[in-house]
């Protein structure tokens, strides 16, 4: 397994392409690898998340089992000049081994919280977004412990409302993606619409194996369209 973490050059041409739409991004990311990445079930897979940290500043980071060469990246929207173009790839098994029952970590994750409805009992159930900050960390609490940590909880003293702040966790970034698809099988074209919001806290390891599952095959669903992954910092740094 590899971290890749990719500066975009937010002020070129290709960059704005990239970053206009979920489904252009998933290709040149899917691109990054000789032989097409074959995925079954909740094995590890390819995930990407897009961090905004400023104007200035926007990350794209990959996990992935290959090695990823994002050459087609740097070309269209990097720093063709430098001597890295902007890309650092590390290998992740290391890190993934060394994690351990107790241990805190700060913690990002980009993801499409969503649960399933049925609007009257004659009707199939439909997927819909949560989309209140407070259902959205619901959504991710209620999915901890299968994934393998905890979110750390505030001292009492520390909260700020009476309910739904109990713990080291904070919404933010929502956003309505909206793009086209086209199917490769049947070449018919959809239409595709998702929310996506990032959570930023701190977390406790409580089962290794699960969180190191988490960590590479991802959380929740739209996973190709850069949902899914989360990554993990020592407490205190603010690259995660």
């Amino acid at each position: 397994m590899y971290l890749t973490r990719f500066r975009i050059n937010t002020a070129r041409v290709g960059a704005r392409r990239l970053l206009s739409s979920p489904q252009v991004l998933h290709a040149a990311v899917m691109s990054s690898f000789a032989e097409a990445p074959r995925h079954q079930g909740e094995s590890p897979r390819v995930l990407w998340r897009i961090d905004h940290n400023s104007k200035a500043e926007v990350l794209l980071y990959i996990v992935s089992p290959d090695r990823p060469d994002l050459t087609h990246l740097v070309e269209q929207a990097g720093w063709p000049t430098t001597t890295n173009g902007g890309w650092q790839t590390y290998d992740y098994i290391s890190f993934l081994k060394r994690l351990a029952a107790g241990d805190t970590w700060a913690f990002r994750l980009t993801a499409n919280p969503v649960h399933s409805i049925r609007r009257a009992d004659d009707e199939p159930t439909k997927r819909t977004a949560h989309l209140t900050p407070r259902h959205q960390k619901q959504w991710l609490i209620s999915r901890q412990e299968r994934a393998g940590f905890s979110i750390i909880e505030k001292e009492p003293e520390r909260r700020l409302l009476p309910e739904g702040d109990e713990h080291e966790l904070i919404v933010h970034g929502h956003r309505g993606l909206s793009f086209g698809k086209t199917e490769q099988a049947s070449g018919r074209k959809n239409h595709v619409k998702l929310t996506a919001v990032t959570f930023d806290g701190r977390l406790r390891v409580t089962d290794p194996e699960a969180l190191r599952h988490t960590l590479t095959a991802g959380l929740g669903k739209a996973k190709a369209y850069g949902c899914g992954l989360m990554t993990l910092a020592p407490v205190g740094r603010p690259d995660r």
